[in-house]
């Protein structure tokens, strides 16, 4: 991928993804080992606890919301057992 020995559309048919997709992680993947060559360290994503918080609770506010659908879905009779009826 990094040599073009092949096209961007064939990598993106071959592991059936986006051609988008497969020029990012060729930009990525160059860029990377620049960095990694250079010797210098690449500054670490950090993220703050109360953003860890808000996710925490945006996670379980999200299973919840889950859970009461697919219940309401069963009551309704739109899913049996979690499994949508045909």
């Amino acid at each position: 991928m990094i040599r073009d020995e092949q096209t961007l559309a064939a990598l993106a048919s071959m592991h059936g993804v986006h051609q988008t997709m497969t020029a990012q992680c060729k930009r990525q993947a160059i860029e990377g080992m620049a960095a990694t060559f250079s010797g210098k360290q690449a500054p670490e994503a950090t993220i703050s606890p109360v953003d860890v918080v808000k996710l925490h609770a945006k996670t379980g506010q999200m299973l919840v919301e889950r859970d009461f659908s697919r219940d309401a879905s069963v009551r309704l009779g739109l899913l049996r057992g979690g499994k949508r009826l045909t």
